[in-house]
């Protein structure tokens, strides 16, 4: 019964998966791209995948037959994800059957639990959001990375990445990623803070969640205390009213 600051057990756990953190997205009708869930097992010989729908139910795949229902329905390209992973670790784009072969080999080194997500191509923006049963949300941040996706290596290694705060958009379009923010974070049962991350589509200008992270990135140079400085709460005040969350 020690106070921590953050969320509580359920909220981290399900925005820690990938998968499920989607399930819960779609029942709270949250706008996000489309996907497919599979699950691999690795034998002394082999990897054997599973399809899962949408009611649960698995069906044993090839690789040509995941690659046939990724052209039936989301398309190429794909990302490929380990449901339990962060910072865009076992991270791949895939633009065909070889390169969805080769990325879900390294996913399942992370995790049997693969989401095959629909690309969104568009701006990367962010939010920041801070409270318990009040949610506040902040201005809205724009990533800008130096390659094809927000690798690890963008993240952490390439001096060419940086973000931009606040993001140029219009007030319409930042109150509607606020609000859509703040009711992601109800929907897992967020606690304390959260940075939801989102898409903002070129084709349309339509906004698509990305993820949640439940314990974001806290140095002073981290997205998460700079969108709060951007909307006017220092470092020190904010690290102040997260302890008085936890309490």
């Amino acid at each position: 019964k020690i106070p921590y600051v953050g969320c509580r057990v359920l909220g981290s756990s399900i925005s820690m998966d990938k998968v499920y953190t989607k399930m819960v997205f779609e029942k709270a009708r949250i706008p996000q791209a489309d996907f497919i869930y599979i699950k691999a097992f690795r034998t002394e010989k082999e990897i054997k995948y599973q399809y899962v729908n949408k009611q649960f139910e698995e069906q044993e795949v090839s690789i040509s037959q995941i690659a046939k229902r990724i052209q039936e329905t989301i398309h190429f390209p794909v990302f490929v994800k380990p449901s339990n992973s962060g910072s865009s670790v076992g991270v791949h784009k895939a633009t065909n059957e070889k390169e969805l072969e080769e990325a879900l080999i390294d996913a399942s080194l992370y995790d049997t639990k693969i989401l095959l997500e629909e690309e969104i191509v568009g701006r990367e923006v962010e939010c920041a959001v801070l409270g318990n049963e009040k949610v506040e949300a902040t201005c809205v941040g724009e990533v800008l990375s130096a390659e094809d996706f927000y690798t690890f290596e963008a993240k952490y290694q390439n001096a060419a990445s940086r973000t931009v705060i606040p993001a140029e958009i219009s007030k319409e379009k930042l109150e509607e990623i606020q609000a859509l923010a703040t009711k992601a974070f109800k929907a897992v049962d967020g606690k304390g803070l959260s940075r939801v991350d989102f898409f903002i589509r070129k084709s349309d200008n339509q906004v698509y969640i990305n993820e949640i992270n439940t314990m974001p990135g806290f140095t002073q140079i981290s997205m998460y205390p700079k969108l709060w400085e951007a909307s006017g709460l220092s470092y020190t005040k904010l690290l102040d009213q997260l302890i008085q969350l936890a309490y």
